[in-house]
């Protein structure tokens, strides 16, 4: 009986072996890619925050300087922290609410919807190079096809790209342009997934489009509406492409645009880290601001959906 139990001892304890072993081995590639191209970076950059270094030579260890300089003295900080959630608020909503319009049309509909899928899909798969030089020629003051259009009407041409509203105004429909697609393939993804029986209830119901649209459809999408809204914060928050496509140094002489007015928080910290003054120390710092106010954002975002769907709950 001894014998027997020192056996399944064995047993136990070298299956407990192989249990602990090999989840390990298959999780380290993951740990070790994590800390190395995740958590390190930014370990890394909050310790080059509290030094004054430009890349080259010693580092200057300076502590909170830094963040006091940003909170104190650094009004393009504050500027292109306007400018990023003005762009935010101007395009990303209209953007996802057009794309649930244009999802719930195709939807309906069965004809033609792979065409009409597909071009709707194209701006996002574009290459921002691409979708840059579209935009400088539709919106260029002299040769643009816009003013062509307005002059053509009768109409006096404008300075879209030198006239601070103006310019935020391109860049926002450049974001909605682009983005339209993708969130109506997203929201085609969600309405193609719900079950065609609750559909055919409400048509015996008597349910019309309209009320089926707000009490079927919609309901069942909040899933992928959380998705959208934080994902669309975050990407807000993030805007570089778009608006250095289009005011780079090449078009114009001024950073961020006619009066910085299209300069972003990535761009400013672009600029500050690796422009011409080169002062990664400083736009590290600012990398770690930007990271708070995306967290900050996040969670409300997420915390007023949170709440929204708990109150529903009740």
């Amino acid at each position: 009986m001894n014998h027997s139990m020192k056996t399944t001892g064995k047993k136990r304890g070298k299956h407990w072996d192989y249990s602990v072993k090999y989840p390990l081995i298959f999780v380290l590639p993951f740990c070790i890619c994590f800390f190395a191209f995740n958590l390190f970076p930014i370990i890394y950059s909050f310790f080059l925050s509290l030094h004054d270094w430009s890349g080259v030579g010693e580092k200057k260890y300076v502590g909170l300087q830094n963040y006091i300089m940003i909170f104190t003295r650094d009004k393009i900080f504050f500027k292109s922290l306007r400018n990023t959630l003005y762009l935010l608020l101007i395009s990303f909503p209209p953007a996802i609410i057009i794309g649930l319009l244009i999802a719930a049309f195709l939807f309906n509909i069965k004809r033609l919807r792979t065409f009409f899928q597909t071009v709707n899909f194209l701006p996002y798969i574009t290459t921002p190079v691409a979708i840059g030089l579209i935009f400088l020629f539709l919106f260029d003051r002299n040769t643009g096809i816009v003013n062509r259009l307005i002059e053509g009407a009768g109409g006096e041409g404008l300075n879209w790209l030198g006239n601070p509203g103006l310019a935020q105004l391109v860049i926002a429909f450049m974001i909605l342009w682009k983005y339209i697609g993708y969130y109506m393939a997203l929201y085609l993804a969600g309405m193609t997934s719900i079950s065609q029986d609750i559909y055919d209830a409400a048509r015996v119901d008597g349910a019309g489009a309209v009320r089926t649209f707000f009490s079927i459809t919609l309901p069942l999408l909040k899933p992928i509406n959380i998705f959208i809204i934080v994902t669309s914060l975050i990407g807000g928050l993030q805007l570089f492409d778009e608006p250095n496509l289009m005011f780079n140094v090449s078009t114009t002489s001024i950073i961020g645009g006619p009066k910085r007015s299209c300069l972003t928080m990535f761009w400013n910290f672009y600029d500050v880290a690796f422009g011409s003054t080169a002062r990664l120390g400083y736009g590290s710092a600012v990398a770690v601001c930007i990271f708070i106010v995306i967290l900050i954002i996040s969670v409300i975002g997420l915390c007023l959906m949170g709440g929204k769907e708990e109150r529903k709950h009740e």
